[in-house]
């Protein structure tokens, strides 16, 4: 016999809701890194900057009020948000040196 306690159905339940949501997630992150790759092999055949400061900061302005309509904290948003656009600009660093990975 397992010493484990059996988890309460209900538990259960929102720990599969959980990994499903997990799931599209990642499946999501996947899918805007495919776009984002191709914006910076497109800014970099245009010799633009790989990093956009007028944007990033709409779009910031944009997450933040729809984690707020959406019930979620705005400055938590806001942090993913910025860690995201962080890896896009060093992706699109790279493309424009040549480093297309």
């Amino acid at each position: 016999m397992s010493d484990v306690p059996e988890v309460p159905a209900e538990l259960a339940r929102l720990r599969s809701s959980i990994d499903n949501i997990d799931a599209a997630l990642v499946h999501l992150l996947a899918e805007r890194f495919k776009c984002t790759q191709q914006v910076g092999r497109l800014k970099a055949e245009q010799r633009l900057p790989a990093a956009d400061p007028a944007r990033e900061e709409r779009q910031i302005g944009r997450l933040r009020a729809l984690a707020d309509e959406a019930g979620l904290d705005p400055v938590f948003a806001e942090a993913f948000l910025g860690f995201i656009i962080a890896e896009v600009i060093h992706h699109h660093e790279r493309i424009a040196n040549g480093d297309d990975a």
